[in-house]
């Protein structure tokens, strides 16, 4: 069957195609970003806060305390950023359905 045989109902398949919830790279790549500056935050704090408790000749217990920092920062952006992204994929599919109502409306 070749291509020119295709009937001019099915050309336009924009209207036939499942909406996605996958969120768009842009979002995908502002939550990497954020995941990784709160790890960061988490880190500094807690190196900080360990840096006040101990002598500074304690290294290793203040590279312990940034790391336990950004080991808890992390996960609970990124839960955050989970919800909001799941949140915009509804907000885009609760657009997108008005959008073909007011098509077949048309």
């Amino acid at each position: 069957m070749e291509s020119d045989s295709i009937p001019q109902d099915f050309v336009n398949l924009d209207e036939f195609a499942a909406p996605t919830a996958l969120p768009s790279v842009r979002a995908r790549i502002f939550a990497f970003l954020a995941i990784i500056v709160a790890s960061s935050c988490g880190g500094l704090m807690g190196f900080s806060l360990t840096s006040l408790q101990f002598e500074p000749e304690n290294e290793l217990w203040l590279l312990f305390g940034g790391v336990i920092g950004s080991l808890v920062a992390a996960p609970g952006v990124a839960i955050v950023v989970v919800l909001v992204l799941r949140a915009m994929a509804e907000w885009s599919d609760q657009a997108s359905a008005r959008t073909r109502s007011a098509r077949k409306k048309k």
